[in-house]
């Protein structure tokens, strides 16, 4: 890296030492006594109004909970009126109808201005019959738009066999866990108890019976086309079934959704699966008491955030995902002093949870591939992601314990055999690439399929390069080429599990660092200049989720936060840079900004659950991302002087 003119007065030395002192202790500070973390996970308002709907849906109302989450998205409420998909977004109409049903539910007066406004706002952006297709399910299932407005997605899918342009393995794991036991609610028209009475017939612009054009928005295309008349021709078709095969397919997918409830942990761990099994146990006849309802209740609940006077609903817990990230920070600091004592126990925590012999839905494209992933949450046997997998089997290797390395070559076996023919690598599914089925009516929010991203692969190639295992060179090959061809032209890489540019060039250049291959150099030379170009002002970094809607914002449209500063300036030094400008400025905003509690605090969400439609903030990435990055970035300095 060619040096740069001192501009900038350096930080004296204590002052980071102090810094990364503060910001390690808050860390340690937050980890449970059997030595993981587990940080807030929180997404939109679109959850927590989700959590009132399903308690009235069930009649299983608990009204001081309702109103804790009534507060929650009354402080959310935008300026615009509505509800946004991220803090300082723009005016979301499902997000909106959502909350304003959850709040109308809980009581709040329509006539109150803060009604008002989201009623004029959303009124002005449609009406209710122009929300997305989740949204109008919801409206379905609580007999607000007939159903109809809908997507014909008829239980009988579970009876496709695989070489059917749709099956349910032909969609990401996440899709199909939501999807079917939706089918049983779709399919046997499942009604909401809904013991108030309460509708929300004043957010359409015309009576919902009326409206003949509710799948307006999905008429693009020749193939969008091709699906919407296979609609109504399946729905035409619907009273043809014979009964004996719905009770057939019904069957089937109680059965499939049954297997993989996951206890108190939940359907796939995440809250829309949950739901749906929640509400189509009830349906299927199961009782309040039974054990399965039992579990699935408490998933639920579980995924509570609730304090003195506010509550809110996470989407997912991301236990594995944190305790992961904390250990490779704070090896980063205080190295094998720390890993020998308390760190250990983290470690063995981490180990612990290795998936080998489960059942798991990736056995159905590698039925012969032995397990050795890892899942995001507590508990997910069915559903191991690859970036946890690389994350933590390359934390563990960062810790050099021999005892783990049995464990480690079986992560690095399980991620070559979830290799996509691309070269890259998915979330949780191998060759998830049927495009075309994102043009069905039901996927208007086109987040149906994992297909491999940069940020994903990069991951696994870290860590299959720390490996060094020989055997491994053809898949490496592979990845690497797969992320060459995926850099942008501005030298950026797509951010597809973080926010974004930022984040999806900070896990490249990572991985290629780990290489140290000298033919990347030009490579990561114009990444980093990317990076510097979209430095802000003041030092730090910053980049909105507005970036997912117009690639001209990469890198930019909000104030520097903790992560994207963090991202940036470990990119960098990947990169090769040891002491520039850039990154000295960088480290100054995070020194400068930490608070006295020892964390940084900003409220901009940080990640995208699915890009364009639903969008989240990991707390945790607030502050083990700067504190590596400090860590680090003393290490270059100390490295420089000896």
């Amino acid at each position: 890296m060619p040096s740069h003119p001192y501009s900038l007065r350096r930080a004296p030395q204590h002052t980071l030492d102090e810094t990364i002192a503060k910001a390690r202790e808050a860390l340690l500070r937050q980890r449970a006594s059997d030595g993981h973390w587990c940080f807030e996970f929180e997404a939109d308002c679109t959850i927590p109004a989700e959590y009132i709907l399903l308690m009235h849906y069930m009649d299983e109302l608990d009204r001081n909970l309702q109103e804790q989450i009534a507060v929650y998205l009354r402080r959310h409420q935008g300026d615009h009126g509505g509800w946004p998909l991220y803090y300082g977004g723009a005016f979301d109409l499902s997000a909106s109808v959502k909350a304003y049903y959850a709040l109308k539910l809980a009581g709040d007066d329509p006539d109150s201005p803060h009604m008002q406004r989201a009623r004029a706002a959303i009124l002005a952006h449609g009406g209710a019959e122009r929300a997305n297709v989740f949204t109008r399910i919801t409206l379905a299932l609580f007999g607000q738009v007939p159903w109809r407005a809908v997507p014909f997605i008829p239980v009988e899918i579970m009876l496709f066999p695989r070489w059917f342009p749709m099956h349910i393995y032909k969609v990401a794991s996440w899709s199909r866990t939501v999807m079917v036991p939706l089918f049983i609610l779709c399919s046997l028209r499942a009604r909401a108890r809904n013991p108030s009475g309460i509708g929300i017939t004043e957010l359409f612009t015309r009576p919902p019976e009326e409206i003949r054009d509710y799948f307006a928005a999905a008429r693009k295309g020749l193939v969008a086309r091709f699906f919407l008349w296979g609609d109504r021709l399946g729905r035409a078709l619907e009273p043809f079934i014979p009964n004996a095969l719905r009770r057939m397919a019904i069957r089937r997918a109680e059965e499939w959704f049954i297997a993989r409830l996951n206890g108190e942990d939940g359907l796939n761990g995440i809250f829309p699966a949950m739901v749906n099994a929640h509400e189509a146990l009830d349906l299927l006849g199961y009782g309040p008491e039974h054990p399965y309802r039992q579990q699935t209740k408490a998933a639920l609940e579980k995924l509570l955030v609730r304090r003195q006077h506010e509550a809110y609903c996470q989407p997912c817990v991301s236990p594995v995902w944190d305790t992961c990230w904390a250990i490779h920070a704070l090896l980063k600091v205080d190295g094998n002093d720390l890993q020998k004592s308390s760190l250990s126990q983290s470690m063995a925590w981490l180990l612990a949870r290795q998936i080998s012999d489960a059942p798991g839905d990736w056995r159905e494209r590698r039925p012969n591939l032995r397990g050795g992933g890892w899942a995001f949450q507590y508990h997910n046997s069915y559903y191991p992601d690859l970036d946890d997998t690389a994350a933590v089997a390359w934390t563990l290797l960062q810790a050099g314990r021999p005892e783990d390395r049995k464990a480690l070559e079986q992560a690095a076996d399980w991620l070559i055999g979830m290799q996509s023919r691309n070269g890259g690598f998915g979330a949780y599914d191998v060759d998830n690439t049927y495009h075309y089925l994102n043009e069905i009516p039901f996927a208007d929010h086109k987040a149906l399929l994992d297909p491999p991203s940069a940020d994903v692969s990069a991951r696994v190639l870290a860590f299959l390069a720390a490996l060094g295992r020989p055997e491994d060179r053809v898949a490496i090959a592979r990845v690497k080429d797969y992320l060459l061809a995926e850099q942008e032209p501005s030298g950026a890489w797509f951010g597809r599990w973080g926010t974004n540019y930022i984040y999806g060039t900070w896990s490249v250049l990572i991985a290629f660092a780990e290489l140290q291959d000298a033919s990347l150099a030009p490579v990561m030379n114009k990444a980093a200049q990317w990076l510097r170009a979209v430095q802000q002002p003041d030092g730090g970094w910053g980049e909105s989720n507005d970036s997912y809607l117009d690639p001209g914002l990469a890198g930019q449209g909000q104030p520097s936060t903790a992560a994207h500063t963090a991202w940036a300036c470990l990119a960098l030094m990947a990169a090769g840079d040891r002491d520039s400008e850039a990154l000295r400025r960088g480290i100054a905003w995070l020194e400068e900004h930490i608070g006295a509690d020892g964390q940084w605090h900003d409220p901009w969400h940080n990640a995208p659950g699915f890009p364009r439609v639903f969008y989240i903030t990991y707390h945790g990435y607030k502050l083990y991302f700067p504190l590596w990055a400090l860590a680090r970035y003393r290490e270059l300095q100390e490295g420089c002087c000896d």
